[in-house]
């Protein structure tokens, strides 16, 4: 993989306490790539659809995205993701308070990777994410022993 191919992370996240808790587990968890948060799901599409340095011109990214925005529901967002070309093979991991059965099913029959309730299990969170082999396929983690 080369260094400009690198994924990025982009964070969906209205609430500022909830995005700086898994900004910091996510480096806890020794992940080092680029992180882009967006507060609403405006400048979030706008970036992941339009940017020229955005993910669908730029390359890989990984999105983690909450379902309740301030401008649109996150599953309008997922759904946009997933229907285009260049970006639906990028994972996308919902994090969210609502545990409602068909808010969850829908979201996997929408295509999300993972979906998490919050209050996160940081741990959990870290571990669902490696097991699903998402960060492993497509995001760079420095190797044990390597500084």
């Amino acid at each position: 993989m080369n260094a400009h191919e690198t994924v990025a992370i982009v964070m969906i996240e209205d609430d500022e306490g909830h995005a700086r808790l898994i900004e910091k587990n996510i480096r806890r968890a020794g992940i080092r790539n680029e992180i882009r948060h967006f507060a609403d799901g405006t400048s979030a599409l706008a970036h992941l659809l339009d940017d020229p340095a955005g993910p669908r011109h730029g390359g890989p990214a990984l999105v983690l995205l909450d379902l309740n925005l301030p401008d649109m529901s996150g599953t309008a967002i997922l759904e946009r993701i997933k229907q285009d070309e260049s970006l639906r093979r990028a994972p996308v991991v919902v994090l969210t308070t609502t545990d409602d059965k068909l808010e969850v099913a829908r979201c996997y029959d929408l295509g999300c990777n993972v979906y998490i309730t919050k209050p996160v299990n940081y741990d959990s969170f870290s571990d669902a994410i490696r097991q699903l082999g998402l960060f492993l396929a497509v995001i760079q983690v420095p190797a044990i022993g390597d500084d």
